[in-house]
């Protein structure tokens, strides 16, 4: 769940009045700049609301102690309000009559005043702007104000306002707005924000060009759900299936880990825990005796607590398979979240396992993999403590590792999703007998092309063939077939794009700058767990025969009752 204020050591997303978004990193005691809108102290921001839109001040408000204003919504929408008139009258009928075809005029009341102008005489001329890009300037680098006052400003030195329609109007308003107004909205980082930052803003190569309708579309074809834990699930260490357990190949920097994470409850940090005591532990610290003053300073040090022993989490998690010694997660820190050095206090560090594609295929191979040699209770008491910790921490980390492993190749996943650059049918072959029945595989692809040879991998040629003449296991993989065509049930490949229109009158089509790209494909299919041996129907099937049909079946009855009578004859003769 996403935090209700802006709290210290987080990434917040900032929108600007132009749309563009502004990721940065709130630490206490800096300054953020955005640009030509202008900059603030992080302090300011600290302990506020999310979602609300902040005007940059340029002194400190005396009563608040704050350089940001919290614009309100009726200031925010004043604009709107103010343009709300009622509908004009319409022409007489004899009027409209003698319009002829293709001419336009203005709208006038009855009284001849009017409403509404057309731009048939509006000639674009930079000279109809009095002021110049000095007098801008010199009025911006002023300060004064929120920007309206520059806005208005720029209004009235426009000679020719008056003869452009409200919309022309109203454009050329918004777009001085965007420019001028020093204000920002706070949002909270989700991925949908995250992934339009990326694609717009960032190399959006670096994950694979996936959209956020293409992303919501692995996640619903997936089924990534919150898992309640069972009661008997810490007892029952042999069947752990069904506990929400998700299989993931992610070569995007975390965004496809990030999207299922959210999906389980275990993106986002919890809060902040309050340092206050409850009142009735304050009451049994109050009635404790005092420490005797004459015994030794040593014994009145408290003892530290002992150290809380890491208990991974047993249902909702997300296992990472990579193909390097480390998993790339670097979009993971916008959520607060070091992969290389995680926190105990983020979900993330319970919920989440990785396991590289070597630990998976050949374990004995990788060295985190290998047991340290055991050393006798003698001999550590002999090291020093530097040495011992050294080696506690060893074993500690091969114990974690090994446990993964073990885990992860045992299987019985609830799901699969693969967003990788490798060929899809190599990924397949060894990560789908690690699923449970019924469980759904999800691949995406920039292009169509690799997903359409892996769904005839699947298909239902390939999976009679194998069936009739089934290859050796120890040949598979084989050239005829890469993968196990029995193992998945209907392959189906989708797209989904969202494509932004022009809602206006008269002028309704797609926006000419939506960003190209790849299309991005969807390959879905459901995991079976095929019969164990040959099926084979029994029983005499009858066909039911009603009016001409039985005529003609007792015609044929009595022929080869017939005909069974002459050879009877013959054989007798």
């Amino acid at each position: 769940m996403c935090p209700q204020v802006v709290r210290p050591n987080t990434h917040v997303a900032l929108r600007l009045p132009s749309g563009a978004i502004a990721i940065h990193d709130i630490k206490p005691n800096t300054t953020i700049s955005i640009g030509k809108y202008g900059s603030f102290q992080t302090n300011f921001l600290i302990g506020r609301p999310y979602h609300y839109t902040y005007e940059i001040l340029d002194e400190v408000d005396s009563a608040t102690g704050s350089g940001l204003r919290i614009i309100p919504a009726c200031e925010l929408y004043a604009e709107i309000k103010e343009d709300e008139s009622p509908t004009p009258a319409e022409q007489d009928e004899e009027k409209a009559s003698s319009v002829k075809d293709g001419t336009q005029y203005e709208v006038v009341d009855q009284e001849g005043k009017v409403l509404v102008r057309t731009n048939r005489n509006i000639i674009d001329d930079a000279r109809s702007q009095s002021m110049t890009m000095e007098e801008i300037e010199s009025l911006k680098a002023e300060g004064k104000g929120s920007g309206r006052d520059l806005i208005a400003k720029i209004l009235d030195s426009h000679s020719a306002l008056d003869q452009k329609t409200a919309f022309a109007l109203a454009k050329y308003t918004l777009r001085k707005s965007k420019k001028y107004l020093r204000q920002f909205t706070v949002l909270p980082m989700d991925v949908p924000l995250l992934l339009k930052w990326m694609l717009n803003d960032r190399d959006a190569t670096k994950i694979m060009e996936i959209r956020e309708e293409t992303l919501a579309l692995l996640g619903s074809w997936s089924n990534v759900h919150f898992t309640p834990p069972s009661e008997g699930e810490e007892s029952n260490e042999e069947d752990r299936r069904g506990q929400g357990r998700w299989l993931i190949v992610d070569e995007t920097g975390g965004i496809l880990v990030a999207s299922a994470a959210e999906k389980l409850g275990v993106l986002h940090a919890p809060s902040a825990i309050p340092t206050q005591r409850p009142p009735a532990q304050q009451t049994e610290d109050q009635t404790e005796p005092p420490p005797d003053e004459n015994q030794p300073q040593s014994s009145q040090t408290p003892t530290p607590p002992p150290k809380r022993k890491f208990t991974p989490a047993r249902s909702n998690t997300i296992t990472l398979i990579h193909a390097n010694s480390q998993p790339n997660l670097s979009l993971l820190r916008y959520f607060s979240f070091d992969a290389a050095n995680p926190s105990a206090s983020h979900p993330l560090s319970r919920h989440l396992r990785t396991v590289s594609w070597l630990q998976l295929l050949h374990p004995a191979e990788d060295n985190a993999c290998t047991e340290p040699e055991a050393v006798p209770a003698a001999t550590l008491q002999s090291w020093k403590s530097g040495k011992r910790g050294n080696y506690h921490r060893k074993r500690r980390r091969w114990e974690r590792t090994a446990a993964v492993v073990a885990e992860t190749r045992a299987g019985g996943f609830d799901g699969l999703l693969v967003a990788s650059f490798m060929r899809a049918p190599t990924v397949l072959h060894r990560l789908v007998p690690l699923l449970r029945g019924a469980a759904q595989v999800v691949v995406y692809a920039p292009s169509v092309e690799p997903l359409v040879e892996l769904a005839d991998c699947y298909s239902t040629a390939r999976r009679v063939a194998f069936l009739n003449d089934p290859p050796p296991p120890e040949t598979m993989p084989a050239e005829d077939f890469p993968v196990d065509p029995t193992l998945l049930l209907a392959p189906t490949v989708q797209t989904v794009r969202c494509r932004p229109w022009q809602t206006l009158p008269g002028r309704t089509h797609p926006l000419m700058t939506g960003r190209g790209g790849a299309e991005g494909y969807v390959f879905h299919a459901t995991r079976v767990i095929p019969a164990e041996g040959g099926v084979h129907a029994r029983g005499i099937a009858k066909k039911r025969r009603t009016g001409a049909g039985e005529k003609a079946g007792e015609r044929k009855e009595s022929q080869r009752e017939g005909s069974t009578a002459v050879e009877d004859d013959v054989m007798l003769s």
